[in-house]
């Protein structure tokens, strides 16, 4: 079953309206969908197996970008717990409540570190992907240039992640579902390729 296609657009109305911007923004509704276009893709490698709650997932998918349109920058489980209460109170009058309370379980069970839902682990490995490749480099990118660092200033945070191990880290622990781990790795040594052609040329 997917999501009504009246409460996806009230969704995408919703996270294009983002603080501080006086035109509406595509942005966030394109992160959305980009995050159920992977999990469509590991629910179709059966990644955790035969069962998925499709509409949950997706509702999950639009909620985690609410918290986005404030330009704050949280940690996971603040993401997590400031997209469902956003998610409830924006379209509370709008959405079935089953399917609120199933998305918002999701939610609250993403930053465990051993989630009790097949979805919830799901989502937690996707949402984690993204940290990872070209995309998560350009997303560190944009952060650090809003502090006001230039490309050296990305070289030597890049630099730290690997001198303190923080990749590795996030490989062994950020991830429930072996094969999303792998491809987490091969991002991440897309990325290193990309860090070092960057250090070559300003070097």
């Amino acid at each position: 079953m997917s999501l009504d296609q009246g409460l996806r657009n009230r969704l995408t109305q919703l996270l294009s309206e983002v603080e501080c911007q006086s035109a509406p923004s595509p942005r966030l509704a394109a992160d959305a969908r980009r995050l159920w276009a992977r999990l469509g893709g590991f629910i179709a490698m059966r990644v955790a197996g035969e069962q998925a709650d499709l509409d949950g997932l997706e509702l999950a998918c639009y909620a985690l970008q609410l918290p986005s349109r404030q330009n704050r920058r949280l940690n996971l489980r603040e993401r997590c717990e400031q997209a469902a209460e956003l998610m409830v109170s924006l379209i509370g009058d709008e959405a079935d409540e089953a399917l609120l309370d199933r998305a918002a379980r999701l939610l609250h069970e993403v930053p465990q570190k051993s989630p009790m839902l097949d979805d919830a682990r799901l989502l937690a490995d996707a949402v984690n992907l993204e940290d990872f490749g070209l995309i998560g480099l350009f997303n560190h990118a944009i952060l650090l240039s809003l502090a006001g660092e230039g490309i050296e200033g990305i070289i030597a945070s890049a630099q730290k992640r690997e001198q303190y191990a923080y990749w590795e880290a996030r490989l062994r622990d950020g991830f429930h579902y072996e094969p999303v781990r792998e491809i987490a790795r091969r991002r991440l040594e897309q990325a290193r390729r990309v860090c070092k052609m960057l250090q070559d040329e300003i070097g």
